[in-house]
């Protein structure tokens, strides 16, 4: 969910100081959200982290008309996040390399 904090701390790190485009903002992060989690599994947007990055990266692709580049550019980070974020399952042990 993306709360009034979030698009707060995006529109700082975009530097956009005027409220004019919340409304479009709050859009560009929501589907973002949508597409990362479809790639990488569900996460929590109000903890600090890969997936917070990586959808106010795209977010940031999005607003400056640029999305097409965004999963070329981004493939590595958006694959490492994917395999942290798998579930674990029960009763299997993971092997710390």
């Amino acid at each position: 969910m993306i709360t009034p904090e979030i698009i707060d701390e995006f529109k700082a790190r975009m530097h956009i100081t005027h409220g004019a485009e919340d409304d479009n903002l709050k859009r560009l992060l929501s589907f973002s959200y949508a597409d990362i989690q479809d790639k990488c599994g569900e996460f929590d947007m109000s903890v600090d982290g890969p997936g917070k990055e990586l959808v106010f990266e795209r977010s940031r692709y999005a607003y400056n008309d640029a999305i097409e580049y965004f999963n070329d550019n981004f493939l590595s980070q958006i694959n490492s996040f994917a395999f942290e974020n798998l579930p674990e399952e029960e009763g299997v042990e993971v092997e710390e390399v």
